[in-house]
């Protein structure tokens, strides 16, 4: 598959970045071609219109996706160490495109909304033959989620307690064994 061309690829950091920062409603399309740096008719070029931008950035969210499951799947420490450790946001680009989609679904973006379900739903069927059962699955499930959103608060005012070094190895071991068992 060749690569995108390097002003679309601009085009889409820029306006994921602007539904990170400021939300979907800054997210228009002259916000987004003055943040990439290019004009309106180049924005228009790889984008013809706001729909076709939302769906550039749900379609980059969906391969960042599915290059995370192949990853998570090969893991060496296994997939329920790696989804667990990958919760804990890094800022890397597939926690950007998750975010900027979730403001997408925030807005009411149907499509936004229907990939990140999909997209939880592939983490749960890559994660489920290594989970005892449909229990240990939400488990594994819920608690990634709370190390998401506790990593997420960490910058703000309220501090989130997301465990990092010898404190993550046991929690990862102990959700492993539950998991298990």
């Amino acid at each position: 598959m060749s690569r995108p061309p390097l002003a679309r690829e601009k085009v889409l950091d820029a306006f994921e970045r602007i539904l990170v920062d400021d939300g979907e409603r800054a997210a228009t399309m002259d916000a987004t071609a003055r943040a990439a740096g290019v004009s309106k008719g180049g924005l228009l070029y790889h984008f013809a219109s706001k729909e076709a931008l939302e769906a550039g950035l749900i379609e980059r969210l969906r391969a960042l996706a599915d290059a995370d499951v192949a990853a998570m799947a090969a893991s060496p420490e296994g997939p329920i160490g790696y989804f667990l450790r990958s919760s804990a946001m890094q800022n890397d680009p597939l926690d950007r495109a998750i975010l900027a989609t979730s403001r997408l679904a925030q807005g009411g973006n149907t499509a936004a909304s229907e990939s990140l379900r999909q997209i939880r739903e592939l983490w749960a069927q890559t994660l489920r033959p290594h989970a005892a059962d449909d229990t240990a699955l939400d488990l594994v499930m819920l608690v990634s989620d709370g190390l998401y959103f506790n990593n997420a608060l960490s910058g703000g005012s309220i501090p989130g307690p997301v465990p990092r070094g010898p404190a993550m190895d046991a929690l990862v071991a102990l959700v492993e064994r539950a998991a298990k068992s």
